[in-house]
C-alpha cells in the first residue's frame, strides 16, 4: 500500500474538492449529488458520460467543472462531418525541414468536453478509445502520451436520435460513470432565472484549483485503504450482473477495477484513508448501469439497467465493516479521520 501523511493528504483533498464543489454549484442549481459524482470521477482518474435530454445544463455543467480547475480545456462539437484526425491529430510534411511534423488534435488537453458524441461517425468515435483507456494517441506508428490530470466529459441526447450513432458498447464501458441530471426544482429553477438571466454564471467562474494539486489529489485517493471484504463485495457486484436473467450482457472487469476506484475517491471525499461497502453501494448504478444490456423480455417489462443493479444491490449480502490496516493505532494517529 502506498505511504503518505493520510491527514495531510486528506486535508488537502477535502478542501480543494469543496472549493471546486462550491465553484461548480453557483452554476449548476440544486444537483449537489451530480456535481460530487463529477469530482469522484476526476480523483478516480475516470472518465464522465453525461446523458440527459435537451436544456438541462450538461455542456454548462461540464464547462463549469473545467473552468473551476486551472486545467487546459478543448471542447469538440461532435458533427457527422468530424474526421478521427481532428480529435487525434495528424502528421504534416514540413517542406523545409523535409521531415513530417506532428500537429497533437483537440484531445491533446487536460479537460475534453465532447459535446454530443453519438452525432459523430463511428469511425470518429473509435479515435477515443485508446485515449480513453490507455491516455495515449497512436498517429503513423507513433505514441503520444496525454496530460495529466486527463478526463473526458462527453454529453449526449438519448430522445434526439435522429441522426445520430448510439455509442458501442466498448465505448460505453470505458467511461467510469454516467449521469443523468434531471429537472431542477421550482425553487433551483426559480434561483436560475435570477443568476442566468442577465449574463453566463460561466463568465464569472475563477481557477479555484490547479493542475498541479490535482494530480497530487489523484495520488492521494491511490492511497486510500481497501479490506479485502470490500474488494470481495465489489466482485460479488459485477459477478451479479453476468448472470443475472434480466441482461444479456453483464459488467466487465474493467467495471470492477473502476467501481472500486470510484469507491475510493468518495471515500477521501468522505474524509477518510479507508473504503466502506456504502462506498461501493452508493456508486454501483452510476458506475455500472451503463454498461448493461437489458434481455427482449426485460425490455417489453420496461425493467430498466438501473432497476437490475438496484436489485443485485438488495440479493448481494452486504459484508461486515472491514478492519483497517491498523486498527485503533491507526485511527488514533489520524483524528481527522471518521472513526468506524
Amino acid at each position: 500500500m502506498t505511504t503518505y501523511d493520510d491527514r495531510a493528504s486528506l486535508t488537502d483533498l477535502t478542501t480543494t474538492a469543496e472549493r471546486v464543489r462550491r465553484s461548480v454549484e453557483g452554476v449548476i442549481e440544486g444537483k449537489p449529488e451530480v456535481v460530487g459524482l463529477s469530482l469522484t470521477v476526476l480523483l478516480a482518474e475516470g472518465h464522465l458520460l453525461i446523458e440527459d435530454v435537451p436544456g438541462v445544463g450538461k455542456t454548462m455543467l461540464a464547462k463549469a467543472l473545467a473552468r473551476s480547475i486551472d486545467c487546459s480545456v478543448r471542447r469538440i462539437q461532435f458533427t457527422p462531418d468530424l474526421l478521427p484526425s481532428d480529435i487525434t491529430g495528424v502528421s504534416v510534411y514540413d517542406q523545409q525541414r523535409r521531415e513530417f511534423e506532428f500537429k497533437p488534435g483537440a484531445i491533446f488537453s487536460q479537460i475534453v468536453i465532447g459535446d454530443e458524441i453519438n452525432r459523430a461517425s463511428p469511425k470518429t468515435q473509435s479515435a477515443l478509445l485508446e485515449s480513453l483507456e490507455e491516455r495515449q494517441v497512436t498517429v503513423d506508428g507513433r505514441s503520444y502520451e496525454l496530460p495529466s490530470p486527463f478526463m473526458v466529459v462527453a454529453t449526449q441526447n438519448p430522445v434526439e436520435m435522429e441522426g445520430t450513432y448510439p455509442l458501442p458498447e466498448a465505448q460505453r464501458d470505458r467511461f467510469m460513470a454516467r449521469v443523468s441530471i434531471g429537472y431542477p426544482s421550482a425553487e433551483a429553477e426559480l434561483r436560475m432565472l435570477d443568476t442566468h438571466g442577465e449574463a453566463s454564471p460561466l463568465d464569472g467562474i475563477q481557477p479555484v484549483a490547479h493542475a498541479h494539486d490535482v494530480v497530487k489529489l489523484i495520488d492521494a485517493v491511490r492511497g486510500v485503504h481497501v479490506a479485502e471484504s470490500v474488494r470481495r463485495y465489489a466482485v460479488d457486484l459485477v459477478g451479479a450482473t453476468r448472470t443475472h436473467p434480466d441482461l444479456r450482457l453483464g459488467a466487465s472487469p474493467r467495471a470492477t477495477l473502476h467501481l472500486l476506484r470510484a469507491a475510493k475517491a468518495a471515500a477521501a471525499l468522505g474524509g477518510r484513508a479507508y473504503t466502506l461497502p456504502d462506498d461501493v453501494q452508493a456508486l454501483a448504478v452510476p458506475v455500472l448501469a451503463h454498461r448493461l444490456l437489458p434481455t427482449a423480455q426485460a425490455q417489453l417489462n420496461r425493467r430498466t439497467a438501473e432497476q437490475v443493479v438496484a436489485d443485485i444491490l438488495q440479493r448481494t449480502p452486504v459484508p461486515a465493516v472491514a478492519q483497517q490496516p491498523a486498527g485503533e493505532a491507526f485511527l488514533a494517529q489520524r483524528p481527522g479521520l471518521r472513526r468506524l
